[in-house]
Parts: structure tokens; sequence; C-alpha cells
């Protein structure tokens, strides 16, 4: 999952992206209404977390402009204001959710993974391919009925992965959809996570290396295709971030 985060207070922008990466949640900060915009309009996010008082276009301004954009990005609104009135013009403006400040951390990754469900309600909960099956909301991962652990970066890049549905996604996309945009596009992040998510996953290899493209979920139609670590010869990344 991916979140946007729109709020103006740093301390608190900054405290809700670290815990929510705790979370394995990705987490991009946009200070003000303009960055909220270009960020939007270049990227893409399963959720839009909103103040209402922001310099530049308002929350407000920025909830009409995902609704207009057709975008389905559910929005959960932030604000200190609790009365009534408030929330149901929120509402009016096209917020799914509404949470006061101050807040809970952990209500808000409550409310966030709600508005997932909800956002996703029609693709099936578990996904199945090949002899896995991943379960995003309740964070598990079985294979051949095995249940596998994973740390909550492995499980991001296999979901990630997982959704493709044995389609290839590049090294750059993994990481703009398991870390965020600050995410330095030649470190070996991508690299140390597959290989860790590999062994994990154990034999025979389930994620495979195309080269020159990026990654996949190897479903059996082309095994020994893959040419990854220990062969010399994976160029998943003209960087560093091949494995």
């Amino acid at each position: 999952m991916r979140v946007l985060i729109v709020e103006d207070e740093p301390y608190l922008a900054e405290a809700v992206r670290d815990g929510l990466r705790l979370e394995a949640i990705a987490a991009d900060i946009a200070g003000d209404g303009d960055c909220a915009l270009e960020l939007l309009s270049v990227n893409s996010y399963d959720l839009a977390v909103l103040d209402r008082d922001i310099p530049g276009p308002t929350g407000d301004e920025i909830a009409r402009w995902i609704v207009a954009s057709g975008s389905g990005i559910p929005i959960l609104m932030l604000t200190a204001a609790d009365r009534i009135d408030d929330k149901a013009s929120g509402f009016e403006l096209g917020a799914d959710d509404y949470l006061t400040k101050p807040f809970e951390l952990r209500e808000l990754v409550m409310r966030l993974r709600a508005l997932d469900r909800r956002r996703a309600h029609a693709r099936p909960p578990v996904s199945e391919i090949a002899d896995l099956r991943l379960d995003p909301f309740r964070r598990q991962v079985f294979r051949d009925g095995r249940h596998v652990a994973l740390t909550r970066k492995q499980f991001a890049v296999l979901e990630v992965l997982v959704a493709a549905g044995g389609g290839v996604v590049s090294a750059e996309e993994l990481l703009e959809r398991a870390w965020d945009a600050n995410a330095d596009p030649f470190t070996n992040a991508v690299r140390i996570t597959i290989s860790g998510l590999r062994k994990r996953l154990g034999e025979p290899r389930l994620v495979a290396t195309v080269p020159g493209v990026g990654y996949r979920i190897d479903t059996g139609s082309d095994t020994g295709s893959d040419t990854g670590i220990g062969t010399g010869t994976d160029t998943a990344h003209p960087g560093s971030t091949r494995a």
C-alpha cells in the first residue's frame, strides 16, 4: 500500500510517515497543496490523507481534484475541527473517512487498512499464484501449504509481484510501490530484499529475474528462464538494484 500524506506540520507528517513504514505502508509527504497536486499527477497512490488546513490549494481543493480526476483514490481527511458540520462538509467533498486531531497512529492505520479493503472489494481478499497463497489483510503467506514468515519489506515486495499476476515488475516500480518517492534509485534495497525473499520462499525458485527488465512470479510456464543470483547474468536493472 502507498499513501500520500498532505500535512503542513513537518513533525506530525514525518511521525505519521515513519509510523506507517513500520506497518509496511509506504508513504510520501506533501507539505502544501501545490506539492500534493504535483505528486498526485506523477505517482500512483492507494490512499490520500489530507489535512484540510494547508497552504496553497487547500485540502478541500485537493479532495475536489482527486474526485474530478476519476482516480478513485480513497480520501481520509484530517482536521482539528470536530463539529458535525465540518465533518459533513468533508464527506460532501468526497472524503471517505474523517479523523480529528490529535489522533493515535494505531487508529489511523486501522482506518487506512479499512479504506484499502473497501477499495479492493472487487478483487479476492486472498491472492493465489503458482503454489503461493498471499493474504494481504492478515499479512500471511503460504507456499504449498507451508507458512512463510517474511519481513515487512519482503511482504510488500511480494505483494506487488503477486498483484502483477506473473507479469514483469521493474526494479524502479518495486522501489516506487514498496518504498516511497525518497528511495534512492541506486540503492541495493531491491537486490537485498529480493535475495532475502527468495531464501524465505525456498526452492524451486518462485521469484524469477527477466534480464534487463525486472522480476516476476514464475508460474511454471517457462521454468528455467531465470538468470538470477549465482548465474552471473542477472541484468534486471542497469544499476545496483538488480538481484
